[in-house]
């Protein structure tokens, strides 16, 4: 069931671009706005999760994982410092 409400503004030309692909579809305007967005959003967070390496450059980047971290002083200050929500 929906319990939230998504508003936006659009042109008119937009609107009836929408409304002819949703009804091509056998949806209804909401049906089809809220399906393409999530088709959307899901692609763009996988596109920033999953990624493919040829043999070479998968070996490249195991090889930068595996490596010993360099020391980073500015790191570790940062690090070291309390949080202002525990002070």
């Amino acid at each position: 069931m929906r319990d939230t409400a998504i508003n936006l503004r659009a042109r008119s030309e937009q609107r009836d671009l929408i409304d002819r692909a949703a009804r091509a579809l056998g949806k209804n305007r909401s049906d089809f706005m809220l399906e393409a967005a999530c088709e959307k959003a899901q692609a763009i967070v996988l596109d920033r999760t999953f990624f493919a390496l040829d043999d070479a450059a998968f070996k490249r980047f195991t090889t930068l994982l595996d490596a010993p971290i360099e020391p980073n002083p500015a790191l570790d200050r940062l690090l070291a410092r309390q949080p202002l929500w525990q002070k």
